[in-house]
């Protein structure tokens, strides 16, 4: 007797196999199993090889927003989605939502991620590009729509869309909200949103909505995808900014009169060979707590051709004072600095005495910190925004914060505090601050 396997147990199977077998293994399992099985696993393949963010949250939520990086899945994620609803309701209709209707076409149905790409090879999508029509074998139909021409999305009636790379929609304010006035057909109308993510007004407007549920992904979870292209852009582009949201799918929000916006960050990355240096510098920014609270720890040069450089954030968390204190002392020793400086306001003379308790005889100097956080600031800004100061290399938690730092003494970005920022702005200040020159004097 032949016991029929559940789809869900079927699935599980899949995954535990794949993952049990080597490559070659796995290979010739499959050979030896009949066709119909064999074409059954492939067109599971999405369910029970889908990573992370690709699977649809539970609940059945009527907005799923899934922001990932290139190359991670989301246009599979959304073809999958939309022939699950096809498969399930028949005689649905369904919005398709791209930039442009070529990017529609070109991406959405048929790309290698796209409807006809992953639809089952017993349940054929059938394409009408005249029409601008996917009709699907439940008798379920998708059309075809543009975010430029909104009207068009005036007046049909859906149960179901798939909106793709929102953030790359140009006035699509409008075919938004003609969208969703026209999403009202069906016992439960959903939609997915699939798109790196971009700061746009309508972006932020989606994600503040009630009912939307979102998930997110790197380029780097997908698995199926080239390892070379991942090192490749890991490599190329890890830590930058436009890294962080094309790769790792993060939305950056820009700050409103921040001393640092993201363009000015991603300008002041050095990017070629560093000059010699003529001093290097510690900023430190002790925890107002005696542990608990980060310690800022950042390293800065002044080069040769008078640029200050950042070189390295060793900010720590969660240490006392001597535990802090010791990182401060290796970061010296390990970039050669000459100094450290670091704001007294908190604990005053302590900071100089724990740096000596641990047998640092390095010089230290004491800076007593006046007015906001911004206004200190400010004069290192200004030198950041006239390429005198800049970034050697990557710092995404630094960057954060001196992002955050706003004009008239605000601070929006993350933590409590900006203690990397302020380690920073220590140890710039100090590189930057006129030198006594030493005096001959007559005898």
């Amino acid at each position: 007797m032949t016991v029929p396997i559940d789809k869900a147990d079927f699935v599980d199977l899949l995954e535990r196999a794949a993952w049990s077998f080597a490559d070659e293994d796995w290979e010739w399992f499959l050979k030896g199993l009949s066709p119909p099985v064999q074409r059954r696993i492939f067109e599971e393949f999405f369910h029970w090889q889908a990573h992370g963010g690709q699977s649809e949250p539970p609940g059945e939520p009527r907005l799923w927003f899934l922001r990932a990086g290139r190359g991670f899945g989301k246009t599979m994620a959304g073809a999958h989605w939309v022939l699950d609803r096809a498969r399930e309701n028949p005689g649905a209709r369904i919005a398709l939502v791209g930039g442009t209707v070529d990017e529609v076409r070109k991406v959405m149905i048929e790309g290698p991620g796209g409807l006809v790409e992953q639809a089952r090879s017993g349940e054929p999508v059938l394409w009408n590009p005249t029409q601008g029509i996917v009709r699907f074998h439940s008798g379920a139909e998708a059309h075809v729509y543009s975010a430029r021409t909104a009207e068009r999305l005036r007046g049909p009636e859906h149960d179901f869309a798939w909106c793709d790379e929102l953030g790359k929609w140009k006035t699509g304010e409008a075919a938004w909200d003609n969208l969703q006035m026209g999403l009202r057909r069906g016992r439960r109308p959903r939609l997915i949103v699939t798109t790196t993510p971009r700061p746009t007004a309508l972006v932020r407007r989606v994600l503040a909505l009630a009912g939307t549920v979102e998930t997110t992904g790197r380029t780097a979870d997908n698995r199926h995808s080239a390892e070379a292209f991942r090192d490749w852009a890991a490599e190329t582009y890890g830590g930058t900014r436009l890294g962080r949201q094309e790769l790792d799918g993060e939305l950056f929000e820009e700050v409103e009169g921040a001393l640092w916006t993201r363009d000015m960050i991603e300008k002041a990355r050095q990017r070629g060979a560093l000059p010699g240096w003529k001093r290097i510098v510690v900023g430190v920014d002790p925890p107002v707590k005696a542990d608990g609270d980060a310690c800022g720890i950042v390293v800065c040069a002044l080069g040769e051709d008078d640029v200050a450089y950042v070189l390295a954030d060793c900010t720590v968390a969660g240490e006392r004072p001597e535990g802090w204190a010791r990182v401060v002392v290796r970061a010296a020793e390990a970039w050669g600095a000459d100094r450290v400086v670091a704001e007294g306001n908190q604990g005053g003379d302590m900071v100089e005495s724990v740096l000596r308790s641990i047998g640092s005889s390095l010089p230290v100097r004491l800076v007593f910190a006046q007015g906001s956080k911004s206004a200190r600031a400010e004069p290192v800004a200004a030198r950041f925004e006239t390429g005198r100061a800049k970034l050697a290399g990557c710092f995404p938690e630094l960057e954060d914060e001196l992002a955050g730092l706003t004009y008239g003494g605000g601070y929006q970005g993350p933590g409590r505090s900006p203690d990397r920022a302020d380690a920073m702005v220590h140890a710039m200040t100090e590189l930057v601050r006129p030198r006594a020159e030493p005096r001959i004097r007559a005898l």
